[in-house]
């Protein structure tokens, strides 16, 4: 029987509702009706995973960027003083807003571009996208086994109770493996608007608190100037923890792969911009101004035993959700490069969410272990996030101008302007990189000072980014 160009079709006996493809490369039987439903299944899928408006990105980027680690600032805001901590709230905020703007720019003119890894096979070819796929799967995945030790002493500051710790860590990692379950940014949106009500009311309950337990007090022990005893070492935490509550870029070019109109992207970075410096300034600023330099990293723990407690109970959305959307960051990426070219990326088949299940589970599983297995997690954390966060979030996008973006030579007339902002954006980024390696390597060092029972930390320990609570540490 000849088989013509590529392939022939029979039709038996049942009519052409069977008819059957013979596949001449492979020899293989496709039922036409299957491939049909596999067509239909893929314009679904499409439609599916393009409802995001720039709205609902909002709310998304809300919940990667803003959440308990907002907590951390008062302290910075003690170690720099008033002045220096506003200065560089605002600052950095608007430094990252800009360093974002770039990252949009530069997913629209490669909207074949799913997600930030992809930026790396453009700059540097497959060398670029096996060392972004490393760098980008190791921060979400350490960042979702953070949330695990945050649930943990979360339900350990509720129940007063720390000797189901492990109990605590592994259930935080089953609530994190649920709401991870949904593989569509559009609908973890929906949770994004209890997640942002959830951390507002947690800060809200932080200031109320700690203005009533100050209310008595006749002196404001907070300085416009840094401490008096501030080192090279304090400072670079303060800093870096303020840079660090910025960090939300590595997602972007992911959620934005979701939007029906993606050049409305610009709206959300400048609402996400304003939300972000404003709750970050005048928490940071509030809480300093009422508790001073005795403040707390979290801040919750200058609110009192039982205001914590509130806090953290209504906060637990935040952590969970907020960790959450880490682990679809990264099993979307994976996900879709297992399955580009199948019908199963759009997870609207029993195969594709079985594999889709699989893989949260696998993430979330070896993000928990790592968390709770590696005795200096904190430390590790702190030395990675420098490593991969100052990279994705601040030096890489002026990069991706300079060799995606710009049009003609950066002396260009037109080329000026962008050409000094990314060049400042870089150099910021390039000094967090170095303030956080050495912030970060200190508190490796210092680790050898713990006591016998690997708990009491000297001050040098403190380094950890970007906050401690229990002696561990919160990357949220």
């Amino acid at each position: 029987m000849s088989l013509g160009a590529n392939h022939a079709n029979i039709t038996d006996k049942k009519g052409t509702d069977d008819i059957i493809d013979y596949d001449q490369s492979g020899g293989e039987v496709v039922s036409q009706k299957e491939r049909y439903h596999d067509h239909e299944r893929a314009i679904q899928g499409n439609e599916h995973f393009h409802r995001l408006g720039w709205k609902r990105l909002t709310i998304v980027l809300i919940v990667q960027s803003i959440a308990l680690g907002s907590l951390s600032l008062p302290a910075a805001f003690a170690t720099l003083g008033m002045v220096a901590g506003v200065i560089l709230c605002i600052g950095l905020g608007l430094i990252a807003i800009y360093a974002s703007y770039m990252v949009g720019l530069t997913k629209l003119k490669y909207p074949h571009v799913a997600h930030y890894v992809d930026f790396g096979h453009l700059l540097l070819g497959g060398f670029g996208d096996k060392l972004f796929s490393v760098a980008f799967i190791a921060l979400m995945t350490l960042t979702v086994g953070s949330h695990c030790l945050t649930g943990k002493l979360a339900f350990a500051t509720l129940s007063d109770n720390t000797a189901c710790a492990l109990i605590f860590s592994a259930v935080s990692a089953v609530i994190l493996f649920a709401f991870a379950i949904p593989p569509s940014f559009a609908e973890l949106s929906i949770l994004g608007f209890i997640d942002f009500g959830s951390i507002i009311v947690a800060i809200g309950v932080c200031i109320i608190a700690t203005g009533v337990q100050q209310g008595d007090s006749t002196t404001r022990p907070w300085s416009a100037w840094p401490q008096n005893d501030l080192n090279l070492s304090k400072a670079f935490v303060a800093i870096s923890n303020i840079a660090f509550a910025y960090a939300f870029a590595a997602s972007q070019p992911s959620f934005m792969d979701e939007m029906h109109t993606p050049e409305d992207f610009t709206k959300s970075i400048s609402t996400l911009g304003i939300v972000q410096v404003t709750i970050y300034t005048l928490t940071a600023a509030i809480i300093y101004a009422f508790v001073g330099q005795d403040v707390s990293s979290p801040a919750l723990l200058s609110a009192g035993p039982l205001y914590a407690k509130i806090a953290f109970g209504i906060a637990l959305p935040v952590i969970f959700i907020s960790g959450s959307i880490n682990t679809t960051v990264a099993c979307r990426y994976i996900h879709g490069r297992m399955y580009q070219n199948s019908v199963v990326r759009y997870v609207n088949t029993t195969k594709g969410w079985v594999t889709w299940l699989t893989i949260v589970a696998i993430i979330t599983i070896i993000a928990w272990i790592i968390a709770e297995a590696i005795p200096f997690f904190s430390e590790l954390l702190a030395i990675c996030g420098c490593l991969l966060v100052s990279g994705f979030s601040f030096y890489v996008p002026p990069i991706m101008w300079f060799f995606l973006l710009k049009e003609g030579s950066w002396h260009e007339k037109h080329n000026i302007r962008h050409a000094f902002l990314n060049l400042l954006v870089f150099l910021v980024g390039i000094c967090i990189l170095g303030c956080g390696l050495y912030a970060s390597i200190t508190g490796v060092v210092s680790y050898s000072l713990f006591d016998t029972n690997g708990r009491n930390y000297t001050d040098l320990a403190d380094v950890c980014i970007p906050n401690r609570f229990h002696k561990q540490t919160v990357f949220l």
